[in-house]
């Protein structure tokens, strides 16, 4: 995997502090500065390419995932669910909390039943908030992860986390912040 696209897009992505925590600021993880088409198109490809799409569906997470499920979808041909921060009291929606390195938030599952075996894609991993909330909302429902496919890997310990919940993370690029710039790392 090549990722030229990907790889050089991180040299001008811009990095802001929420509090200690650094943040970068992406195209792939933030919609801005604006997303170049062919990157979407690589990154899409290089993630149909590593992931084991025997799902019954894709789940993400609002927000930046959202793109990634749906021209996931669209190449590898299965239905895509959305994880919402939006309450829409339907039946059998769950509520889970997320908590991420500089917020929290309430997270919305809907259309997810027991048995489905479902992908859960996003555009990065770093504290494993997002991940570790979802993951469990999932499993509470009776859902079966076949797969979890992110971008960026930005954590400290992604190792550890995959221990944690038991799971198998594929990304494209690990990633860090170093001296206020974004770098990929080994």
């Amino acid at each position: 995997m090549a990722l030229e696209k990907l790889r050089a897009s991180l040299a001008v992505a811009p990095v802001v502090q929420f509090g200690e925590y650094p943040y970068f600021i992406h195209p792939i993880t933030d919609g801005v500065p604006t997303a170049d088409p062919e990157l979407l198109r690589e990154t899409v490809d290089a993630m149909a390419a590593i992931g084991d799409w025997r799902c019954d569906k894709i789940v993400t997470a609002e927000a930046m995932g959202f793109p990634l499920a749906a021209a996931l979808a669209m190449k590898v041909g299965r239905p895509y669910v959305f994880i919402r921060k939006r309450k829409y009291s339907l039946p059998g929606e769950t509520t889970v909390h997320q908590q991420t390195g500089y917020s929290g938030a309430q997270l919305y599952v809907n259309d997810i039943h027991r048995g489905d075996r479902v992908v859960f894609v996003d555009d990065v991993v770093s504290t494993g908030g997002t991940l570790r909330a979802v993951v469990h909302a999932l499993r509470g429902l009776g859902a079966v992860i076949t797969d979890i496919v992110v971008v960026f890997d930005k954590a400290k310990d992604k190792a550890a986390l995959e221990r944690e919940l038991a799971v198998t993370i594929k990304t494209l690029l690990r990633v860090e912040v170093r001296a206020g710039t974004l770098v990929e790392r080994p």
